[in-house]
């Protein structure tokens, strides 16, 4: 099974899913990010669209898809995912992927107002303040009121710590 992680950044996706991880039993971590970090490593880069996002670069969805399958194959048990994904054909691309090979998939959206996750991002002491992760929170808003929460069970993180919204999700997976 995979437990996919969604959200824009400031969501608390990457925290919340190391908290997931230790509560679900045979459970472990895989981000998708590390897939698009081989890709943009690839030199010279690759053509097309991606220079900015590389999600955009059509192979980063079947590799996504590929790798989970193939890491599943090989220790079973669950993968818990943190990846925003806020283009809704991409998302369709990963789904279709994985259910074509069987396997399930819990979709969940860490969801925040915008005014908190714009003081998280700007007031983040580990990475800093990123222009970058900023620059997606229109697309999330936009993403959130046309498909993906329909798409998702949504955790609301404006009022919990990472911590509660990591027992929510495990206690919805786990029933």
């Amino acid at each position: 099974m995979i437990v996919w992680i969604n959200g824009t950044h400031g969501a608390g996706k990457t925290t919340t899913s190391a908290l997931v991880q230790q509560l679900l039993p045979d459970s472990r971590v895989f981000d998708a990010e590390k897939v698009g970090e081989t890709l943009m490593d690839i030199r010279p880069g690759l053509p097309g669209p991606g220079v900015d996002n590389f999600q955009h670069w059509p192979p980063w969805r079947p590799l996504v898809v590929e790798t989970a399958r193939r890491v599943l194959d090989y220790t079973g048990g669950t993968l818990v995912m943190p990846m925003t994904v806020l283009v809704e054909q991409y998302w369709r691309e990963i789904s279709a992927g994985l259910a074509e090979h069987a396997i399930p998939v819990r979709h969940f959206v860490l969801h925040a107002d915008q005014d908190t996750l714009r003081g998280r991002i700007l007031g983040d002491t580990v990475l800093g303040p990123s222009s970058f992760r900023l620059q997606y929170l229109e697309p999330y808003a936009e993403a959130a009121r046309t498909w993906l929460h329909s798409e998702a069970e949504v955790v609301d993180t404006t009022d919990l710590t990472p911590a509660q919204a990591a027992l929510r999700i495990a206690e919805a997976v786990k029933n």
